[in-house]
């Protein structure tokens, strides 16, 4: 069967009904291409199926409507910050793909209901969509295209197989809350390639969610990342913290990671096990950030923490990381709060420069997300899901280092190799500094 092509003018007028019916049309004679040609297009909600590809061609600006109402139709199986749906979706489709080189601009701005400028971000509507939703799919393609201004994840794949992103270009708003770039749910066999990405939240974010019946809606397997320049004010490449599901047999390589806060993380909360985990050859440029930000200017992460009374956390077991090199305000922080829930980890060939920051929030370590921000009290301060404060006015799980800050601190892990490993230092420590490089904190 000859692959349909079918072109839509510009009109800068609501065309989800043309624009779907075209979807809909190639869908049916077998497959092919919908371009949208150069100029401004509006719509709501499109539904995208097996065989189709969604080309914006050079020139275009997708703009999606912004009211959460207009993608009522585009409903999908896992939530995300109480987001039920996305702009564009593809359910249990096959042979799936967004191309480009044209831009969405998705409207993040209609989604801001106020400031809080003591934790430093935007206050988000309660109801955002996501831009681009895939649940069950197989062979997809996201080539080329650019993103501007998500209200929410960004690209949302969950429980797809065979995926390949590449040459994606994403800039949001980095101060409008939880605006992750790619998010890998429960994904298996996947490359994501020279992508570039600057956002308030997770750069490039690998999760086993839980489905509506509570149970992980599957595994995080074969991934591979490489070649993708990242700006995060939350951590730029990651794994977690939604973790129902395992993960193996993932990689990120050739990254640099810029401007931002975190840089490489594994954060078990769920019950997940996180298993051969390698991250090699990357820069990274790590900065403090005020408190509402997780984390603080580290550059790498490693948390197991339980945040559910019925779900212990998982285990961090068989990670490498190595040829890691730049700066970092905060610390390097592997940490259990159980006995041995972070297991054989290589740390070879790392070079990094520990300075201040100009805020010192670097000088705590963080264990959020905690039971206490999934679940927070009626009357505690905070945003859920972000941060919460104590009785005593502190945020919950920001905790002092024993001593003060180290180059390397160290909690519940069993089976350390490190080699090469050096981290440069003032000379004169600043106050709230430890004078040991590594610390080790026992029961």
């Amino acid at each position: 069967m000859t692959p349909q092509l079918l072109s839509i003018d510009a009109t800068g007028r609501d065309a989800t009904a043309e624009i779907q019916t075209a979807i809909d049309q190639v869908a049916a004679c077998g497959g092919g291409r919908v371009s949208l040609l150069a100029g401004e297009h509006v719509a709501g909600g499109l539904l995208l199926k097996s065989g189709v590809e969604l080309h914006l061609a050079e020139g275009v600006l997708l703009r999606p409507i912004p009211d959460y109402h207009a993608y009522r139709d585009t409903a999908v199986r896992v939530i995300a910050e109480k987001s039920d749906r996305g702009m564009i979706v593809a359910r249990n489709a096959e042979n799936v793909r967004i191309t480009g080189p044209g831009r969405i601009e998705a409207g993040g701005e209609h989604f801001i209901t106020g400031d809080d400028p003591d934790v430093g971000t935007f206050v988000p509507a309660e109801f955002r969509p996501r831009v681009v939703v895939f649940e069950g799919c197989r062979a997809v393609c996201l080539d080329g295209f650019q993103v501007t201004g998500s209200p929410m994840w960004t690209l949302h794949l969950a429980d797809c197989d065979d995926v390949v992103i590449r040459a994606v270009t994403i800039t949001n708003d980095r101060r409008l809350p939880n605006t992750d770039g790619i998010v890998l749910d429960a994904c298996r066999r996947v490359l994501i390639e020279g992508c570039i990405i600057s956002t308030a939240d997770d750069g490039i974010c690998l999760k086993t969610s839980a489905g509506p019946d509570g149970k992980a809606i599957g595994t995080c397997e074969d991934v591979t990342v490489r070649r993708c320049t990242v700006s995060s004010l939350s951590c730029a490449l990651k794994l977690g913290t939604e973790s129902f599901g395992d993960f193996s047999d993932i990689a990120f390589e050739d990254c640099t990671v810029s401007k931002s806060n975190r840089g490489l993380g594994l954060f078990s909360r769920d019950g997940g096990h996180m298993r051969n985990i390698r991250f090699s050859r990357i820069e990274v440029d790590c900065h403090e950030t005020l408190d509402g930000f997780w984390g603080s200017g580290e550059a790498l992460t490693v948390t197991v923490v339980d945040r559910r009374p019925e779900r212990r956390a998982g285990t961090v077991e068989n990670l490498l990381v190595e040829e890691i090199s730049g700066r970092m305000e905060g610390a390097i922080n592997l940490v259990s709060t159980s006995d041995a829930g972070i297991r054989n980890v290589e740390l070879n060939r790392i070079t990094l420069a520990q300075q201040p920051g100009r805020l010192g929030t670097g000088l705590r370590y963080d264990l959020r997300p905690t039971f206490a921000d999934i679940a927070p009290s009626a009357e505690a301060a905070g945003r859920a899901n972000a941060w919460t404060r104590g009785a005593d006015g502190r945020i919950i799980g920001l905790l002092d280092y024993p001593g003060g800050m180290p180059a390397i601190f160290l909690k519940g892990v069993d089976g350390l190799v490190a080699e090469d490993v050096a981290v440069k230092r003032p000379v004169r420590l600043p106050e709230g500094w430890n004078a040991q490089d590594i610390v080790e904190e026992t029961r």
